[in-house]
């Protein structure tokens, strides 16, 4: 069985952060391995608060995992601090997993600073440059790269912009967009459109963390970037299409929407 390691915040509404991932792991029938970076008190309205989890208590987390059962893949999600990125960091240099997806979770769907602003630089400076794909949101890969990002042209524009400074692929999700749902995968100089449509859900809470996950369950299968991401965008449109409603408001997504078939389509 393929392990893919989620080192993330948790969320204790299960809709997003490691409950999430673990969710989207098993669902894909691979084995799911967690390392905590924060407990945070939120739900699908918003975050409460967030208590980082010590240093060196995370890297103890990550030793224990990495000395025990190695991953084929690794999906990064929240990083609250910068004690808590070099923890990362440093386990992440030693021990070198095939596969990083780095889903670059600096605000929560509500808005909330999910990293502090001066942990910003160490982010972009020390985290970024590890990872293989990159999953940011529209707001998200504005921020980093200080850029009006709307229409295709500039979002092609981003990518690439994206990909000069650092090594991996880069998954421009297109869930923001007004008009459609189309992602953007830029991949070896190659831009290529992924297209969806905005299903009637209100139910969103934790999209990113499902599809950053997924991605990461095809890459420890050993497909290739632009299977994994076709895949994935295919399995989280189905989750939102699924339409579960759990709460008396916006419940979380039914993530456990399982795959059918051997090529993952339902």
């Amino acid at each position: 069985m393929k392990v893919v390691l989620t080192i993330a915040g948790s969320d204790p509404s299960g809709g997003a952060g490691v409950q999430a991932d673990i969710k989207t792991i098993t669902a894909h029938a691979l084995y799911a391995e967690s390392a905590v970076t924060a407990l945070t008190a939120q739900n699908t309205q918003g975050v409460a608060a967030i208590l980082p989890t010590p240093p060196e208590f995370l890297e103890q987390q990550l030793s224990c995992i990495f000395s025990d059962i190695p991953p084929d893949a690794v999906k990064i999600g929240m990083l609250p601090g910068i004690g808590q990125m070099e923890a990362v960091r440093a386990a992440l240099q030693k021990y070198r997993p095939p596969h990083i997806v780095l889903d670059t979770i600096i605000l929560s769907t509500s808005g909330t600073h999910l990293m502090p602003p001066e942990a910003l630089s160490y982010f972009q400076s020390h985290i970024l440059p590890l990872a293989d794909v990159y999953t940011p949101n529209l707001p998200e890969a504005g921020l980093l790269l200080k850029a009006s990002i709307k229409t295709r042209e500039e979002r092609v524009a981003a990518v690439r912009q994206f990909a000069l400074q650092y090594k991996g692929a880069v998954y421009l999700k297109g869930g923001h967009d007004t008009v459609s749902a189309d992602d953007l995968l830029f991949f070896q100089g190659v831009p290529q459109w992924i297209p969806g449509e905005h299903i009637p859900n209100p139910n969103t809470h934790g999209t990113g963390c499902t599809l950053s996950s997924a991605i990461a369950c095809g890459l420890a299968c050993g497909l290739g970037i632009r299977e994994s991401a076709r895949r994935a965008k295919a399995y989280i449109t189905g989750a939102i299409a699924d339409g579960l409603d759990l709460g008396k408001g916006n419940g979380p997504l039914n993530h456990m929407y399982r795959m059918k078939g051997k090529d993952g389509r339902r």
